[in-house]
């Protein structure tokens, strides 16, 4: 594929000025790309830094960590979340470094098909689509499960309707009230994680009462790792140790949504970068330090920490207060976490229904999918997207843990797909940049430690992938439900990737090729408004405005 005039007229309104016949900014000076006629930019530099930073946390980690620690045992569940996290943020550089270049609704979709092969845009597309089905009825299956923790008298149908509901109602506002939702939730996560942090230090310390100091005394006792089914020996701690790669993609799936919307952001080429040199203090603040603190109150042959039920008492945090005897806590988490489940359903809602209109916008789904309504927003596929929210209601003839269960892992999987082909786009840019002499100061952004971070997670990631369902293989473990959930997602990639290539006859973007300077003369004759500093009472101010 070359970048042709046609395909260039789709993408780039030239700004050709009729009477002068220069080219250059007309109107708005970041009305750059025709998309951002049809949507508004509503996000906030404060809405994009609060959503990079905890808009995907969710159930995944309040109550997914206390799978992990029973499952890899204390030392096992905080490497699993720490390296995971190391890797996730190589992710995050190389799609904040693409997206400051082109920032476009879809994000790493549209740039596949610049910077790889259209097959590609067409299949990492409907995968991510395929992911955000299957994830925003696994949040609305959560949030009808933390409900039953006050009351069992009402069907979980019921809020499983109402969540959906309110999940679609959400996403067919204008974004503005999307960015506004999710600087409230992101707010009270933060200040909940916060709050057990130090709620989980002031036990691990000895200030509960009728409570002695704990220390590190659960990694002595019963030990730092668990023995995988009994497997005896280093072995069985390593098995172990790896089952909680899982945990942890579902905990950061949704991690590189901060580019979904880039065309619905103001100044994308500074917010985005802004939010994803962020990462750093997210991993370690919000992931790291809280499974480094479970693994010091919960022992990790706690029984409560599998008792299947889904709800605030499957969580460490809630194990270690009831422990400790502090009895408003489960009530507190339970509220947060179930804000956390709409605000995690949002996010998803948001990546997949811009996914949607990203396909539909490079011809890789139908057309009537970019209408939008008059607050800027692609009905059409928000509303496509929403059909999925009824496989929550699955769950009412099995048990939600279950079929929480399968979604975790089907998402689990979707997620890695992601992150390997965001990496495998990237490599494919910096070299080409390389090819054609184009120095990384040239770019709105150099994300640093490139490429090294997207190696590293393209070969990270491809390997958990491979390994996902490992223990499907050992003698006398088959599960089924296991090998599909674990694998499903790897022949389905290929077959979206080669049946497209085929039927299509698409080419691969040869290095040469790729529009990488056609991008940087857009955004350097396209200028963001400078930054104003905020100094005193401005800074505050500007949380609200």
């Amino acid at each position: 594929m070359s970048f042709n005039d046609e395909k260039d007229k789709n993408i780039y309104d030239g700004k050709l000025d009729a009477e002068s016949g220069s080219t250059g900014p007309i109107g708005d000076d970041e009305q750059v790309f025709e998309e951002e006629r049809e949507l508004k930019r509503g996000l906030q530099q404060r809405h994009i830094q609060m959503i990079a930073l905890a808009g995907t946390i969710g159930t995944g980690l309040f109550l997914s960590s206390g799978r992990a620690l029973a499952a890899a045992g204390p030392v096992g569940a905080l490497l699993g979340y720490l390296f995971t996290g190391i890797l996730v943020s190589g992710v995050v550089l190389s799609i904040a470094e693409l997206s400051s270049l082109v920032p476009l609704t879809g994000s790493y979709v549209r740039h596949a098909e610049y910077f790889f092969d259209p097959a590609l845009s067409f299949a990492i597309g409907w995968n991510t689509v395929y992911s955000s089905c299957v994830s925003i009825p696994a949040e609305v299956t959560a949030a009808a499960v933390l409900i039953s923790f006050w009351t069992t008298s009402v069907s979980n149908g019921v809020w499983i309707t109402i969540m959906g509901l309110l999940i679609i109602g959400t996403n067919m506002c204008f974004i503005r009230v999307y960015g506004e939702l999710e600087f409230s939730f992101s707010m009270l996560k933060i200040m909940l994680i916060v709050g057990l942090i130090i709620m989980g230090l002031c036990i691990d310390l000895g200030g509960a009462p009728g409570q002695s100091r704990l220390g590190f005394q659960y990694w002595r006792n019963p030990g730092p790792f668990v023995q995988f089914l009994g497997i005896e020996g280093s072995l069985g701690g390593f098995l172990g140790f790896w089952t909680t790669f899982s945990n942890a993609a579902y905990a950061y799936s949704g991690i590189e949504s901060i580019a979904a919307a880039a065309a619905e952001t103001k100044s994308p080429r500074r917010n985005i970068p802004k939010a994803a040199k962020r990462i750093f203090i997210r991993v370690l603040l919000f992931y790291v330090i809280s499974i480094l603190i479970v693994t010091m109150i919960v022992p990790s042959n706690s029984p409560f920490l599998l008792n299947g039920s889904g709800n605030a008492s499957e969580s460490p945090f809630v194990i270690a207060a009831n422990l400790a005897g502090i009895k408003v806590v489960p009530h507190i988490v339970n509220a947060v976490v179930l804000t956390s489940a709409w605000s995690s359903g949002n996010s998803s809602m948001l990546g997949g229904s811009r996914t949607l209109y990203g396909l539909a916008r490079e011809g890789h789904a139908p057309k009537f999918l970019l209408r939008t309504n008059r607050y800027g927003i692609p009905y059409i596929c928000v509303s496509f997207v929403s059909v999925f929210i009824a496989l929550g209601y699955m769950t009412l003839q099995d048990s939600a843990s279950i079929v929480f269960g399968w979604f975790q892992d089907l998402v689990s999987a979707a997620a890695l797909v992601t992150w390997i082909t965001i990496c495998l786009i990237y490599l494919r840019f910096y070299y080409a940049c390389k090819r054609q002499g184009i120095s990384r100061s040239e770019l709105p952004w150099a994300a640093p430690f490139q490429p090294f971070a997207a190696w590293l997670g393209l070969l990270g990631f491809g390997l958990l992938l491979l390994t996902g369902g490992f223990s499907v293989f050992i003698h006398n473990e088959w599960d089924t439900e296991t090998f599909f959930s674990s694998y499903f997602n790897i022949p389905l990639i290929f077959l979206l990737y080669f049946g497209y290539k085929f039927t299509k006859k698409t080419k691969m973007v040869t290095l040469d090729e790729m529009p990488i300077r056609h991008y940087i003369e857009i955004a350097n004759q396209n200028p963001e408004p400078e930054e104003i500093p905020l100094k005193g009472w401005r800074k505050i101010n500007i949380l609200w405005t």
